[in-house]
């Protein structure tokens, strides 16, 4: 029997090798995932690095998916995507061609030592929070509440500027 499927949100991150066309071909990627849809995409958001600062800025996105993959399937399928676009895991935080984050997976609470899930650092990026807003402004984040409550308690200067023509 194949499972039902269920709404998965994964953001997208990138700052080498030109961005905007790793976070877009990744899009692409994710929509051919066997037993998964890609439902919408947000646009493109550009934040400077949360980590070291001797690097560029990002370009991160958030797509909802709904799949028929499990969990740890589907996270095994983002790395996989990583791995073809040249992610290396240098340094924490640090420089990437891609970065796949599986956010939320359905109304599901995973703690695993591969897999927490909804993702804990949604609530303190506004990288995540500008992207993931725009994709599900109604989404309810298991353990964390709305996820336009969770932007609106952002500070003011953890601002993502919108990419308007990324091409």
């Amino acid at each position: 029997m194949t499972p039902a499927a269920r709404p998965a949100w994964v953001g997208l991150g990138s700052n080498l090798s030109d961005p905007v066309r790793q976070v877009l071909g990744a899009t692409s990627e994710l929509a051919s995932l066997p037993e998964t849809r890609l439902v919408r995409a947000s646009g493109l958001f550009r934040s400077p690095p949360m980590g070291p600062r001797d690097q560029p800025d990002f370009i991160n996105a958030v797509v909802l998916l709904q799949t028929c993959l499990e969990p740890l399937v589907l996270l095994d399928r983002l790395q996989l995507i990583e791995q073809a676009h040249g992610r290396q895991r240098a340094r924490r935080w640090g420089e990437r061609t891609l970065d796949l984050d599986l956010l939320v997976y359905g109304n599901e609470r995973i703690d695993l030592p591969r897999l927490t899930v909804p993702h804990p650092g949604i609530p303190h990026r506004a990288f995540v929070l500008y992207p993931l807003v725009e994709v599900s402004p109604e989404l309810e984040i298991p353990g964390y509440g709305s996820v336009a409550g969770l932007l609106a308690a952002l500070p003011l200067e953890a601002v993502a500027r919108r990419l308007e023509d990324p091409q």
